[in-house]
């Protein structure tokens, strides 16, 4: 049986973010169910999606203007007798082209066979039933030859993938109306502390309302799975206890608050009780120091299986996100956010950062690495980022200016304007 923690397990962000991502790395699969094509995208592909036929299935115009044989183009200007018109979606194949004639093509139409590429119209002049063509061509030029972009039976899709916009495309050229995909995950939210009141209740001199519930519940949404927003738990051990094992019913659990060093900080003294492992008590980093991963026994927690799910996970695996409000949004996205989409089905990605030049300098304290909200900006090519005011991370408005974090590594004290700078993108 696990034991509780004996020392703090403050870890660096990287080693940090490698637990989370192995731990997420052997989740099994979870249940599936189909979804309509129109009503798929966003969710994540139980199943993997190959070619019906060659894509394209025919050799494909890239270009409006004349299908050829480049080597009657040897001697210019070359005048090709005009043998007809090919459009896109002819009911018919078109017919072979000969020596010395020429097609009219329209782009996305199937070349003739004997045509090895397509002058481009603008090189061409037409007169009755001949063209004239001012420029040479090489073989293949302006075509898509068959199959060139997929064979028959080749995988398009894999399962796991996210659906966006171009797999849903994807999906719909092969005849795919209907898709397996897998089921949501839920995602237990629970809020901690005295200091917090629901959104209807009239706060006192020293109370905050939920905020951080809410925020979490569309980040949960976002990242593909559904909150399940719990009450508020109170300051006191039997009731936490409670709301937690409520919490650990769904697949997982994010707790906000409780998990610093305050007297009545008790998330951690509560899980250790019910005999929780602990991977990380803390990560160093800013904001969200405080932040918690680990896992309790399924069996002691009293979880169960979810209908459609093949059997129960062993353990159920919990966040404690530092209560600050955009402490437990940046600690959702670094750590909860791979957990999640794990359970959701999703090929295990590694986080990944832009760069942009710094408009104006920053100095902080080194020792922690920082994720710091910031403005992207500029146009086209020319992106530059800059801190946001902010007053700590308790700053929600700070936050809403911003659309991006820097990124800054535990060793710099200072970065000058016009440095690169890693940006992760809210």
């Amino acid at each position: 049986m696990p034991a509780p923690p004996t020392r703090s397990l403050v870890l660096t962000f990287e080693d940090a973010r490698r637990v989370v991502e192995d731990h997420a790395s052997r989740l099994a699969p979870g249940a599936q169910e189909t979804a309509d094509l129109l009503h798929a995208a966003g969710r994540i592909l139980a199943e993997p999606i190959a070619a019906d036929r060659d894509i394209p299935p025919f050799p494909r115009s890239t270009r409006d203007g004349y299908a050829v044989r480049s080597a009657d183009l040897s001697k210019l200007p070359a005048k090709l007798a005009v043998m007809g018109e090919i459009k896109a979606g002819p009911l018919q194949a078109p017919s072979a082209l000969n020596q010395g004639e020429a097609f009219s093509i329209m782009t996305g139409a199937p070349v003739p066979p004997g045509a090895d590429s397509v002058v481009m119209v603008e090189y061409t002049s037409q007169h009755g039933d001949s063209v004239e063509i001012a420029k040479g061509i090489a073989p293949g030029e302006n075509i898509v030859h068959q199959g060139a972009e997929a064979k028959h039976g080749s995988l398009l899709i894999g399962r796991g993938t996210r659906l966006d916009e171009a797999a849903i495309a994807l999906a719909a050229s092969v005849g795919k109306s209907r898709l397996q995909v897998s089921v949501r995950p839920r995602i237990a939210v629970l809020t901690t502390g005295d200091e917090i009141v629901e959104l209807d209740a009239a706060p006192g001199p020293t109370q905050i309302r939920n905020s951080n519930s809410y925020s979490l519940a569309a980040q949960i949404q976002e990242a593909g799975g559904d909150p399940v927003l719990l009450p508020i738990a109170p300051d006191e051990p039997r009731r936490l206890r409670q709301l937690i094992e409520q919490g650990l019913q769904s697949d997982l659990l994010l707790m906000t608050g409780g998990v610093s060093m305050g007297r009545y900080d008790l998330v951690e003294q509560v899980l250790a009780e019910m005999q929780a492992e602990f991977f990380f008590t803390g990560a160093k980093i800013q904001p969200g120091r405080p932040v918690v991963f680990g896992r309790v026994d399924s069996c002691g927690a009293g979880t169960h299986a979810r209908a459609g799910a093949s059997a129960p996970a062993p353990y159920k695996y919990f966040f404690g996100l530092p209560g600050n409000p955009v402490s437990t949004m940046v600690t959702f996205e670094l750590f909860a956010r791979p957990m999640l989409e794990a359970l959701a089905g999703m090929s295990p990605r590694q986080l990944s950062f832009l760069h942009a030049r710094l408009k104006s300098g920053i100095r902080v304290k080194t020792g922690l690495k920082r994720f710091l909200p910031a403005i992207l900006s500029g146009a086209y090519e020319e992106s530059q980022v800059e801190l946001v005011p902010w007053q700590g991370s308790g700053d929600i408005a700070a936050r809403s200016r911003a659309n991006c974090y820097i990124v800054i590594p535990p060793d710099r004290e200072q970065i000058l304007a016009a440095e690169w700078v890693a940006v992760m993108l809210r």
